[in-house]
């Protein structure tokens, strides 16, 4: 049995889905326990990564748990996990963890992976550069209009679908050989804001115009749309430049056997969300 946490957010539903897909009995957890739409052989529990007490009776029978990062119950659910005989955990994590840097996220994100190296348990740890689903945050504005203001025009980076994210979760997870990897994982192009809006045009059938925010027009979008400290991260990540997301990397397929989606592929699949 798989258990997987933020079982309804991009990341976790398809790892449900990866996982059932390779016949493994997966438990599907969330908040609300919803178990509409998930593939047979899941079940929906409900839990809380902020109250371990509700995550408990969920571990029986599990051999390898998929965790997502920044909650206050982390280790006491590890304690847990190895007190359940959970085998070994599965994080989802980001490439700024490697950031040298006292940024709001990177903090979050080291001391997550802390917890798990210290729990006992084996443990892979992936480190995702910026997801394409970001771009889902345009479509206010592609709805509105041609016109797409976007914070950093001139930084490239190599987002990657989410579904190559949980397709290497799925393989972690299933098999003992990838314990105590750190996979960094990248899309198969890095591109521009501007490439990407491009594309989204292409595929929408129309002709969207791409317009760069300044470094305080970023600062006070971000204010607007995150807690103050992790707007400062972003922007010490994109606009200082800490953060290099613009390699492209041949994990995925070096894990799944295949190479990973392009961002065209995604928005293809996406359209509804514009």
């Amino acid at each position: 049995m798989i258990l997987v946490t933020g079982a309804t957010g991009n990341v976790g539903a398809g790892v449900v889905r990866a996982v059932a897909a390779a016949g493994e009995p997966v438990r599907a957890m969330s908040r609300s326990g919803e178990g509409a739409g998930l593939p047979k052989g899941a079940e929906g529990v409900a839990g809380d990564l902020n109250r371990p007490e509700t995550v408990r009776e969920a571990l029986d029978g599990v051999r390898a748990l998929f965790l997502m990062p920044g909650y206050e119950g982390q280790r006491a659910v590890l304690a847990d996990a190895r007190a359940a005989g959970v085998e070994r955990v599965v994080m989802l994590s980001g490439k700024s963890a490697a950031v040298d840097d006292g940024n709001a996220v990177t903090r979050y994100l080291r001391a997550a992976e802390d917890g798990v190296r210290e729990s006992g348990l084996d443990w892979t740890f992936l480190r995702p550069v910026s997801f394409m689903s970001n771009a889902v945050s345009l479509g206010d504005q592609i709805r509105k209009g041609d016109e797409v203001r976007v914070p950093f025009p001139g930084v490239r980076t190599a987002d990657i679908d989410p579904y190559d994210i949980a397709e290497v979760a799925a393989r972690a997870l299933l098999s003992p050989e990838h314990a105590g990897h750190v996979y960094t994982l990248t899309g198969p192009q890095s591109l521009l804001p501007a490439d990407r809006i491009a594309v989204l045009g292409e595929v929408l059938g129309r002709e969207l115009r791409t317009v760069g925010l300044t470094d305080e027009e970023a600062r006070e979008a971000l204010g607007a749309a995150f807690p103050a400290p992790y707007a400062e991260a972003f922007l010490r990540f994109f606009a200082d430049g800490i953060l290099d997301e613009s390699q492209v990397l041949p994990t995925v397929e070096e894990v799944t056997g295949r190479p990973p989606r392009t961002f065209r592929e995604w928005a293809t699949e996406h359209t509804n969300a514009f």
